[in-house]
């Protein structure tokens, strides 16, 4: 049986999500939000970065999301549903998009971090407003890239809309999708998805906000 290890409202939603996607079965491990969680001897163990995701699957440890998410559809999306395999007109842009997902990423963690792990006298606003407008510019990327069409790829949904999504799902909460239209319908029509639902379900991002005090 694999295992996924993860926190409620962290970037391992996303993987989450995709084994929804796959319909594979896996046993879920949910870790608390914190230090303290996170760093001890057994699942540093595991995972020495004490981060989540982290996926085993048989003699298979992985810990970084893109990889989960290139991995399982290589080995587990044998049809192509989800994913764009080498020589596949669609393939650059898949993957283009799987690592952008890591870029907005970045920007929506920094911002977490200061409102979880830095104590509210040591925030700095200047990092939370540059992270904020960059951010931003990374939705306005989507807003763009989206137009004309329901998914980032033509031919419709695939793994890389999992990876992408959940970084517009924490966006959506800390800034909000204000004037980006096209973008919001997007997100609409990815919190319809049944996966999506059991997936936020899961790894709820108000579990987070309410495990760590100060977040807001």
């Amino acid at each position: 049986m694999r295992k996924l290890y993860h926190c409620a409202g962290a970037r391992s939603m996303r993987s989450v999500w995709l084994l929804h996607e796959l319909s594979l079965e896996f046993e879920l491990v949910t870790l608390g939000f914190s230090m303290a969680a996170l760093r001890t001897p057994e699942y540093l163990a595991i995972s020495p970065l004490g981060r989540v995701p982290c996926l085993v699957d048989g003699d298979v440890t992985l810990i970084e999301s893109g990889a989960i998410c290139q991995y399982l559809c290589e080995r587990y999306d044998s049809a192509g549903a989800l994913h764009r395999a080498p020589g596949h007109a669609e393939r650059n842009a898949w993957l283009q998009w799987l690592h952008f997902a890591e870029t907005i990423a970045v920007h929506g963690a920094s911002l977490v971090q200061q409102q979880v792990f830095v104590a509210p006298a040591d925030r700095s606003m200047v990092v939370i407003k540059l992270e904020a407008r960059r951010l931003r510019k990374a939705l306005e990327v989507l807003e763009q890239g989206l137009e004309g069409r329901d998914f980032l790829l033509a031919s419709g949904f695939s793994a890389v809309d999992t990876a992408v999504g959940y970084s517009v799902h924490l966006a959506r909460e800390l800034l909000g999708l204000d004037g980006l239209p096209t973008l919001a319908g997007y997100y609409a029509r990815l919190a319809a998805r049944p996966a999506f639902q059991r997936a936020l379900d899961q790894a709820p991002l108000k579990a987070m906000k309410d495990a760590v005090p100060g977040f807001a």
